[in-house]
């Protein structure tokens, strides 16, 4: 399948998420990990998916020198998005506590792009999932912030965690996408970029 597609390109992932990692190998997608760190400031009027397809192509630039013919560099990112203001990671447990608590009742998107980076052309996607939370008390999001790991995760908490089986009651769109990447647009485009050989 996309595997033997692939077969002559060197996928490069600039993600040190273990749930980005974790998904390339449920997909069979060989690929190594290449980070360089970028200052993560986008312009103030950017909204929503502007956002992050602004820091998708924002951390590619430090590789674009060195990719070579056969590269495909994969870089993204995900954010938050309520009430017209972008939720990111977390500083410490008081800012995780703030953003959980804004989240609680309420419906949010969770917005992710995906920029594919070659030596002559640059593919982005994205997508956004609507995710829809209970009414949470202090003493639960206390205790997630507590027993679970919500400080790398955009919007302080992981679906896949004891917060998602708790406390979602709905989720329209890309359950992937929450986790930490629509697989379903990776899958797609590494397939359209695959054919264009």
């Amino acid at each position: 399948m996309l595997k033997e597609k692939l077969k002559h390109f060197n996928i490069i992932l600039a993600s040190g998420s273990p749930r980005r990692h974790a998904f390339f190998r449920v997909m069979d997608i060989d690929f190594k990990i290449e980070q360089h760190p970028v200052e993560e400031i986008y312009p103030s009027t950017l909204k929503s998916g502007e956002i992050t397809d602004y820091l998708a192509k924002l951390k590619a630039e430090p590789f674009r020198a060195t990719l070579k013919h056969n590269d495909i560099l994969i870089t993204s990112d995900t954010i938050v998005w309520l009430e017209d203001t972008a939720i990111e990671k977390p500083k410490d447990a008081q800012d995780a506590f703030r953003m959980i608590k804004s989240m609680s009742g309420k419906t949010h998107d969770v917005v992710t792009s995906i920029c594919f980076t070659q030596t002559h052309k640059q593919n982005l996607v994205s997508t956004t999932t609507k995710v829809t939370f209970r009414a949470l008390t202090d003493d639960e999001i206390w205790y997630y912030i507590n027993n679970f790991e919500p400080f790398d995760k955009a919007g302080a908490y992981g679906i896949q965690e004891w917060i998602g089986a708790v406390a979602i009651i709905k989720v329209e769109g890309s359950y992937n996408n929450v986790v930490g990447l629509p697989t379903h647009l990776l899958y797609e485009t590494l397939n359209r970029i695959a054919a264009d050989i």
